[in-house]
């Protein structure tokens, strides 16, 4: 992770390298993509059997399933989801993914606005 501060008037860039991966929780792995004061990009890894348990937040929340797949919950509906399923979580509505106990899975999210709480990690 970089302590430089995100300069938004010029392009920047991020590369996949080890250290730009965090634990958000336990089994759950996130690598931020993009980061800037309109959106953030995220990258998830998911163990097998990895909860994310119940939380809200002031973000609205893009996402799409790469592989694996589990069960979302939103609010009072809940969803099965796999690879190729897209979701959109409206800002402050409580939610839940519970990923399948049998596989792993990668998702990829879009925070609007910034996820001030995620590292900018630019090189």
């Amino acid at each position: 992770m970089s302590s430089k501060k995100l300069n938004y008037s010029t392009p920047s860039l991020w590369r996949d390298k080890e250290e730009a991966w965090q634990e958000a929780v336990p089994k759950v792995h996130r690598r931020v993509l993009a980061n800037s004061q309109v959106a953030t990009l995220a990258l998830f890894r998911l163990d097998a059997g990895a909860v994310i348990p119940t939380h809200s937040h002031p973000h609205a929340q893009h996402g799409v399933c790469l592989e694996g797949g589990g069960e979302f919950t939103m609010g009072d509906q809940t969803w099965k989801i796999s690879k190729g399923d897209s979701w959109f979580i409206p800002p402050g509505l409580p939610h839940e993914y519970r990923n399948d106990p049998n596989k792993p899975s990668s998702i990829i999210e879009v925070f609007t606005p910034q996820r001030e709480e995620y590292p900018p990690d630019v090189p």
